[in-house]
């Protein structure tokens, strides 16, 4: 769980508290802040009462993005941190063409994972 800056912030369209995304898993709070623990999902303190958020794009048809957990898992061991992460996946590449999110939520994650790998080199 880590603090964002305005710039990640502003990258992310939405966001979601964690008791939302246990209402769309159909899940106790407590699965998703495992999800969290477990480097699922990644959560950040943001707004007034400084609430773990999750960004929206990261939950889709109920579940959680196919091809997210892999991808994390590969920045993780890249070195970058949550803050990183969060930049990586919606900072627009044109090349794919949108964000790695994006890509991932259109069902393109072999795509990320092949760039993702591709920064560890």
């Amino acid at each position: 769980m880590t603090e964002i800056d305005a710039n990640i912030d502003g990258l992310v369209p939405a966001w979601l508290t964690l008791p939302d995304i246990a209402e769309q898993l159909g899940v106790e709070v407590t699965r998703v802040r495992q999800l969290v623990k477990e480097g699922q999902l990644i959560a950040v303190r943001r707004g007034e009462n400084r609430a773990l958020h999750v960004p929206a794009d990261f939950i889709q048809d109920d579940k959680v993005v196919k091809g997210l957990v892999g991808t994390l898992t590969l920045l993780k061991d890249d070195g970058f941190t949550d803050v990183e992460m969060l930049e990586w996946l919606f900072t627009p590449d044109e090349s794919l063409p949108g964000t790695p999110a994006q890509a991932l939520r259109e069902n393109r994650g072999t795509e990320v994972k092949r760039r993702a790998q591709a920064l560890a080199v």
